[in-house]
């Protein structure tokens, strides 16, 4: 994405901006960041941001903000298709789905050949049910669902249906399988690993992820938070 330099009634006015999230951010994080710094380099006490899709602190990639009127582009931009590259790790799981938590149990991993990985694959493709992870932000009766399950109190979260368009196996070291997924709005990709595992007779969680891609934003035109800082003007 080209460094334009914004001033504060564009900004109002609204503009789409793509950032490559970095490790261990939150989205919200993101979002304060920018809206501090547009409010810094523009001498404003008010700007409108929100951002198009939460992703995971240990996910990383395409993570598009809104400002101003355009946050009301947000409900359209969040109902895109989804592009991921990433790691399953095999033979484990862990209660996030992810390595946010410890690993809680362990599998063989012997039986498991490449034929088995793309038939998984292919199960997983197409329309397919899946029940988003307990360690996720969606809410439940007020709370989000990672407030119980850090509590430890148990809670039924209801499946849901998406659409995986393509599921890709593009390397392999066992344990570690590399892959790249297009799915539809409300897809978990850490859901798709423990699946992933379940459909391969053991089991599995993801070890890395990085969005590539949302709707026709890439990860090519996203900017860092160093660039963006970079290309506003002085305060």
């Amino acid at each position: 994405m080209a460094t334009k330099i914004f001033n504060a009634e564009e900004f109002k006015a609204g503009q789409i901006l793509v950032f490559d999230k970095p490790l261990d951010w939150t989205s919200f994080q993101v979002v304060n960041k920018v809206r501090w710094l547009i409010r810094k380099s523009c001498n404003i006490k008010k700007i409108k941001v929100g951002h198009a899709g939460t992703l995971d602190p240990l996910a990383t990639g395409v993570l598009v903000l809104c400002t101003g009127k355009f946050t009301k582009k947000i409900p359209q931009l969040q109902g895109t298709e989804k592009e991921y590259t990433g790691t399953f790790t095999l033979g484990a799981t862990t209660p996030s789905y992810d390595m946010e938590t410890e690993v809680n149990q362990t599998f063989e991993t012997n039986h498991i050949s490449e034929e088995n990985l793309e038939e998984a694959a292919e199960q997983l493709t197409g329309e397919i049910t899946q029940t988003p992870p307990v360690f996720s932000a969606l809410k439940k009766d007020g709370k989000r669902l990672y407030e119980y399950a850090r509590k430890g109190e148990e809670v039924k979260v209801q499946s849901r249906k998406v659409t995986i368009e393509a599921f890709e196996i593009t390397a392999v070291r066992f344990p570690e399988v590399d892959f790249k997924i297009i799915c539809s709005k409300g897809t978990y990709i850490r859901s798709i690993a423990n699946d992933f595992g379940i459909a391969l007779d053991s089991g599995a969680y993801l070890s890395s992820l990085k969005r590539t891609r949302v709707g026709d934003f890439s990860i090519e035109e996203a900017l860092s938070i160093s660039s963006f800082e970079k290309s506003l003007p002085s305060s």
